[in-house]
């Protein structure tokens, strides 16, 4: 910093538009998604959008702007069910502020397909699990890119991902994909193949 002759980011600082510091109060670090999203639904409201654009811009904006933050870190549950509440309430057409209108049905009642009498919207602490155990699984699956080898030399350097402890004084990053692996193994499965690989002692 000295010889560039920039300056250090101190407490919520972002780079690369992700948190570079996540303290103990996770809710707060990540309620600029909560504000992004509630400055779109109020531009939104001031115009006279019919039901259909409504669900066209919730699915189309509102939803995909927390998808970045969601494939690196694990949000909050209790921040997704403000930011699904809040956009249940623009969808049918309740003014916050005012807290006056009714909303019809839950958003567990849209997050259905349509052939099931729902919208499809999305259920966003389940999308956060599955873009994290994506990125999981690529450490899985991909063992020789940068991002799996990074890790594998910080935090497991001698085991495999489903077999690692969370290691010591791990990032939130390290954190979020740890939580992943009794998700992951429900639904893993391991091929044998020619056997070279296979420890007939510890696997089962």
């Amino acid at each position: 910093m000295t010889c560039l002759g920039v300056t250090g980011a101190i407490g919520s600082g972002k780079y690369l538009g992700l948190p570079s510091l996540v303290g103990r109060s996770k809710k707060t670090v990540f309620t600029f998604l909560k504000d992004r999203i509630w400055k779109k639904c109020q531009a939104w409201s001031s115009r006279s959008l019919s039901r259909a654009r409504k669900e066209i811009l919730i699915k189309s904006v509102a939803q995909t702007i927390p998808s970045y933050c969601m494939g690196a870190f694990l949000i909050p549950k209790s921040l997704c069910d403000e930011i699904e509440r809040m956009l249940n309430s623009f969808y049918w057409g309740s003014k916050q502020k005012s807290r006056c209108g009714i909303n019809w049905l839950r958003w567990e009642k849209l997050v259905p397909h349509k052939t099931h009498r729902g919208l499809r919207f999305r259920n966003l602490e389940a999308f956060n699990l599955s873009m994290l155990d994506k990125q999981s699984w690529k450490l899985l699956s991909n063992s020789s890119s940068l991002f799996s080898r990074i890790l594998k030399a910080k935090y497991f350097p001698r085991r495999d991902f489903l077999d690692a402890n969370l290691g010591h004084n791990p990032s939130y990053t390290r954190r979020s994909l740890w939580s992943m692996q009794s998700l992951l193994t429900l639904g893993h499965r391991w091929k044998i193949g020619n056997g070279s690989q296979t420890n007939v002692w510890n696997m089962p």
